[in-house]
Protein backbone atom coordinates (compact mmCIF):
# COMPACT_ATOMS: atom_id res chain seq x y z
CA UNK A 1 0.00 0.00 0.00
CA UNK A 2 2.77 2.46 0.91
CA UNK A 3 4.42 1.82 -2.46
CA UNK A 4 1.17 2.56 -4.30
CA UNK A 5 0.66 5.79 -2.35
CA UNK A 6 4.30 6.81 -2.80
CA UNK A 7 4.11 6.00 -6.50
CA UNK A 8 0.90 8.00 -6.86
CA UNK A 9 2.56 10.97 -5.13
CA UNK A 10 5.62 10.59 -7.34
CA UNK A 11 3.38 10.57 -10.40
CA UNK A 12 1.75 13.80 -9.34
CA UNK A 13 5.18 15.34 -8.73
CA UNK A 14 6.55 14.39 -12.16
CA UNK A 15 3.52 15.43 -14.16
CA UNK A 16 1.83 12.05 -14.59
CA UNK A 17 -1.83 11.77 -13.75
CA UNK A 18 -2.69 8.83 -11.54
CA UNK A 19 -6.21 7.51 -11.55
CA UNK A 20 -7.66 4.96 -9.18
CA UNK A 21 -5.54 2.05 -8.03
CA UNK A 22 -7.17 -1.31 -8.71
CA UNK A 23 -5.10 -3.09 -6.05
CA UNK A 24 -1.78 -2.66 -4.31
CA UNK A 25 0.30 -3.55 -7.35
CA UNK A 26 -1.70 -2.00 -10.21
CA UNK A 27 -1.93 1.68 -11.03
CA UNK A 28 -3.13 3.58 -14.07
CA UNK A 29 -1.14 6.56 -15.26
CA UNK A 30 -0.07 8.61 -18.22
CA UNK A 31 3.59 7.98 -18.93
CA UNK A 32 6.55 9.63 -20.64
CA UNK A 33 9.59 7.72 -21.87
CA UNK A 34 12.95 8.61 -20.36
CA UNK A 35 14.71 5.91 -22.39
CA UNK A 36 13.59 2.67 -23.98
CA UNK A 37 12.98 0.74 -20.80
CA UNK A 38 12.40 3.49 -18.19
CA UNK A 39 9.30 5.69 -18.05
CA UNK A 40 8.57 8.82 -16.04
CA UNK A 41 6.83 6.97 -13.26
CA UNK A 42 10.13 5.23 -12.49
CA UNK A 43 9.24 1.64 -13.25
CA UNK A 44 11.80 -0.55 -15.01
CA UNK A 45 10.36 -2.98 -17.51
CA UNK A 46 10.16 -6.55 -16.27
CA UNK A 47 12.07 -8.96 -18.51
CA UNK A 48 12.87 -6.52 -21.33
CA UNK A 49 16.18 -4.70 -21.72
CA UNK A 50 15.99 -1.85 -24.22
CA UNK A 51 18.93 -0.09 -25.80
CA UNK A 52 20.28 2.71 -23.62
CA UNK A 53 19.56 6.32 -24.52
CA UNK A 54 23.07 7.04 -25.90
CA UNK A 55 23.62 3.58 -27.40
CA UNK A 56 24.39 3.20 -31.09
CA UNK A 57 23.75 0.25 -33.41
CA UNK A 58 25.10 -0.32 -36.91
CA UNK A 59 23.33 -1.07 -40.19
CA UNK A 60 24.37 -0.78 -43.84
CA UNK A 61 24.31 3.03 -43.57
CA UNK A 62 26.64 3.08 -40.55
CA UNK A 63 26.00 3.82 -36.89
CA UNK A 64 22.53 4.96 -35.90
CA UNK A 65 21.09 5.96 -32.48
CA UNK A 66 19.14 2.83 -31.57
CA UNK A 67 18.92 3.94 -27.93
CA UNK A 68 17.21 7.18 -28.94
CA UNK A 69 14.99 5.18 -31.29
CA UNK A 70 14.01 2.91 -28.37
CA UNK A 71 13.16 5.95 -26.24
CA UNK A 72 11.14 7.55 -29.05
CA UNK A 73 9.26 4.31 -29.75
CA UNK A 74 8.40 3.79 -26.07
CA UNK A 75 7.29 7.42 -25.84
CA UNK A 76 5.08 7.06 -28.91
CA UNK A 77 3.44 3.91 -27.53
CA UNK A 78 2.90 5.46 -24.09
CA UNK A 79 1.30 8.58 -25.58
CA UNK A 80 -1.00 6.48 -27.78
CA UNK A 81 -3.13 5.07 -24.99
CA UNK A 82 -3.81 4.39 -21.35
CA UNK A 83 -1.06 2.65 -19.38
CA UNK A 84 -1.56 -0.05 -16.77
CA UNK A 85 1.41 -0.82 -14.54
CA UNK A 86 1.68 -4.06 -12.58
CA UNK A 87 4.51 -3.96 -10.09
CA UNK A 88 6.54 -6.98 -9.08
CA UNK A 89 8.14 -7.35 -5.66
CA UNK A 90 11.58 -6.83 -7.25
CA UNK A 91 13.70 -3.71 -7.67
CA UNK A 92 16.53 -2.72 -10.01
CA UNK A 93 18.77 0.30 -9.49
CA UNK A 94 16.47 1.30 -6.62
CA UNK A 95 13.41 1.39 -8.84
CA UNK A 96 10.42 -0.94 -8.81
CA UNK A 97 10.16 -3.43 -11.66
CA UNK A 98 6.87 -3.99 -13.39
CA UNK A 99 5.01 -4.72 -16.55
CA UNK A 100 3.39 -1.91 -18.47
CA UNK A 101 0.50 -2.42 -20.83
CA UNK A 102 -0.72 0.31 -23.13
CA UNK A 103 -4.32 -0.37 -24.09
CA UNK A 104 -3.72 -4.05 -23.29
CA UNK A 105 -0.47 -4.42 -25.28
CA UNK A 106 2.68 -5.37 -23.32
CA UNK A 107 5.20 -2.53 -23.75
CA UNK A 108 8.23 -4.80 -23.25
CA UNK A 109 6.99 -7.27 -25.84
CA UNK A 110 6.30 -4.42 -28.29
CA UNK A 111 9.80 -3.02 -27.79
CA UNK A 112 11.35 -6.44 -28.39
CA UNK A 113 9.21 -7.09 -31.50
CA UNK A 114 10.32 -3.72 -32.91
CA UNK A 115 13.97 -4.72 -32.50
CA UNK A 116 14.57 -2.02 -29.88
CA UNK A 117 15.00 -4.27 -26.83
CA UNK A 118 16.14 -7.78 -25.99
CA UNK A 119 14.46 -10.28 -23.68
CA UNK A 120 15.98 -10.62 -20.22
CA UNK A 121 14.71 -14.14 -19.64
CA UNK A 122 16.88 -14.72 -16.58
CA UNK A 123 14.53 -12.31 -14.79
CA UNK A 124 11.44 -14.14 -16.04
CA UNK A 125 11.99 -17.53 -14.40
CA UNK A 126 8.78 -17.09 -12.41
CA UNK A 127 6.84 -16.10 -15.56
CA UNK A 128 7.60 -18.71 -18.25
CA UNK A 129 4.66 -17.68 -20.45
CA UNK A 130 5.97 -14.10 -20.66
CA UNK A 131 9.50 -15.43 -21.28
CA UNK A 132 8.19 -17.48 -24.22
CA UNK A 133 6.33 -14.47 -25.66
CA UNK A 134 9.42 -12.28 -25.32
CA UNK A 135 11.66 -14.87 -27.00
CA UNK A 136 9.08 -15.26 -29.81
CA UNK A 137 8.99 -11.45 -30.23
CA UNK A 138 12.80 -11.39 -30.41
CA UNK A 139 12.83 -14.15 -33.04
CA UNK A 140 10.14 -12.24 -34.99
CA UNK A 141 12.28 -9.08 -35.02
CA UNK A 142 15.43 -11.02 -35.85
CA UNK A 143 13.80 -12.88 -38.78
CA UNK A 144 12.42 -9.63 -40.21
CA UNK A 145 15.66 -7.73 -39.54
CA UNK A 146 13.83 -4.83 -37.90
CA UNK A 147 15.36 -2.29 -35.56
CA UNK A 148 18.80 -3.31 -34.35
CA UNK A 149 18.47 -6.65 -36.13
CA UNK A 150 19.08 -4.86 -39.44
CA UNK A 151 22.77 -4.92 -38.54
CA UNK A 152 25.05 -5.19 -35.51
CA UNK A 153 24.44 -4.23 -31.90
CA UNK A 154 25.84 -4.73 -28.43
CA UNK A 155 23.48 -6.28 -25.90
CA UNK A 156 22.35 -3.42 -23.61
CA UNK A 157 23.74 -5.15 -20.49
CA UNK A 158 27.17 -5.43 -22.13
CA UNK A 159 26.92 -1.85 -23.38
CA UNK A 160 26.34 -0.64 -19.81
CA UNK A 161 29.53 -2.50 -18.82
CA UNK A 162 31.49 -0.52 -21.42
CA UNK A 163 31.42 -2.64 -24.60
CA UNK A 164 30.96 -0.56 -27.76
CA UNK A 165 30.73 -1.01 -31.50
CA UNK A 166 33.81 0.34 -33.28
CA UNK A 167 31.77 3.16 -34.81
CA UNK A 168 30.79 4.52 -31.38
CA UNK A 169 33.87 3.84 -29.30
CA UNK A 170 36.53 6.22 -28.12
CA UNK A 171 39.83 6.09 -30.07
CA UNK A 172 41.51 3.85 -27.45
CA UNK A 173 38.57 1.39 -27.59
CA UNK A 174 38.57 0.84 -31.37
CA UNK A 175 38.65 -2.96 -31.22
CA UNK A 176 35.11 -4.24 -31.90
CA UNK A 177 33.79 -7.04 -29.74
Amino acid sequence: MRLTVALALALAACGGVASQAEDQSVIRADGRAIDGDTVSFDVRLYGADAFEKRQMCRNTDGCWPCGKAAQDYASKLLKAGSSTIRLTSKQSYGRPIGTIEVDGQDLGESMIAAGLAVPATSYLRDDPARAQRYVAAYEFAEARRVGAHAGAFINPAKWRRGERLSCESRPRDRQER
